[in-house]
Protein backbone atom coordinates (compact mmCIF):
# COMPACT_ATOMS: atom_id res chain seq x y z
CA UNK A 1 0.00 0.00 0.00
CA UNK A 2 0.71 3.72 -0.10
CA UNK A 3 2.07 5.96 2.62
CA UNK A 4 1.99 9.16 3.43
CA UNK A 5 4.58 10.59 5.97
CA UNK A 6 5.51 14.11 7.33
CA UNK A 7 9.03 14.84 9.39
CA UNK A 8 9.25 18.54 11.10
CA UNK A 9 12.77 19.51 10.64
CA UNK A 10 12.50 22.85 12.28
CA UNK A 11 10.34 23.14 15.55
CA UNK A 12 10.20 25.82 17.93
CA UNK A 13 8.44 25.64 21.44
CA UNK A 14 8.45 28.01 24.11
CA UNK A 15 7.86 26.46 27.38
CA UNK A 16 8.06 28.07 30.88
CA UNK A 17 9.84 31.10 29.45
CA UNK A 18 12.64 29.10 27.87
CA UNK A 19 12.93 28.56 24.02
CA UNK A 20 13.70 24.96 22.84
CA UNK A 21 14.42 24.81 19.06
CA UNK A 22 15.11 21.95 17.37
CA UNK A 23 16.42 21.58 13.26
CA UNK A 24 17.60 18.98 11.07
CA UNK A 25 18.11 17.93 6.99
CA UNK A 26 17.05 15.29 4.90
CA UNK A 27 20.23 13.56 4.25
CA UNK A 28 20.44 11.33 1.17
CA UNK A 29 23.62 9.39 -0.70
CA UNK A 30 25.55 12.45 -1.88
CA UNK A 31 24.89 15.06 0.95
CA UNK A 32 28.11 17.07 1.82
CA UNK A 33 27.90 16.80 5.46
CA UNK A 34 29.54 20.00 6.10
CA UNK A 35 26.59 21.70 3.91
CA UNK A 36 24.28 19.85 5.94
CA UNK A 37 25.55 21.02 8.71
CA UNK A 38 25.21 24.83 7.88
CA UNK A 39 21.91 24.44 6.44
CA UNK A 40 21.09 22.70 9.62
CA UNK A 41 22.72 25.42 12.31
CA UNK A 42 21.23 28.29 9.36
CA UNK A 43 17.53 26.82 10.21
CA UNK A 44 17.75 26.71 13.92
CA UNK A 45 18.82 30.79 13.61
CA UNK A 46 16.31 31.25 11.58
CA UNK A 47 13.93 30.23 14.06
CA UNK A 48 15.67 32.29 16.85
CA UNK A 49 15.53 35.33 14.80
CA UNK A 50 11.56 35.09 14.62
CA UNK A 51 10.97 34.64 17.66
CA UNK A 52 13.27 37.70 18.82
CA UNK A 53 11.39 39.09 16.30
CA UNK A 54 8.00 38.32 17.07
CA UNK A 55 9.24 39.52 21.50
CA UNK A 56 10.17 42.96 20.34
CA UNK A 57 7.06 43.47 18.31
CA UNK A 58 8.80 43.45 14.95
Amino acid sequence: GDADTAIAIRTAVIQDGRLHVQAGAGIVYDSDPAKEWDETMNKGRALFHAVAQAASGL
